[in-house]
């Protein structure tokens, strides 16, 4: 049997949405180009994969 994530305390998606939201505002803030806001909207995703990938992946709730 596999094992059902329950819907209601997955809160993976906010992890995304916050590094996406910093990182676009950090590059925003530094540079004050669309370019590298958007650069920093990656950065900040591939960064908040490898923090959900990496350290909280084995955490119970």
């Amino acid at each position: 049997m596999s094992l059902q994530e329950n819907s209601s305390n997955n809160f993976n998606w906010l992890y995304y949405a916050l590094g996406l939201f910093f990182g676009v505002l950090t590059g925003a803030i530094i540079t004050q180009s669309y370019i590298f806001a958007s650069l920093g909207g990656v950065l900040g995703l591939l960064t908040a994969g490898l923090f959900l990938n990496a350290i909280v992946k084995g955490r119970k709730y």
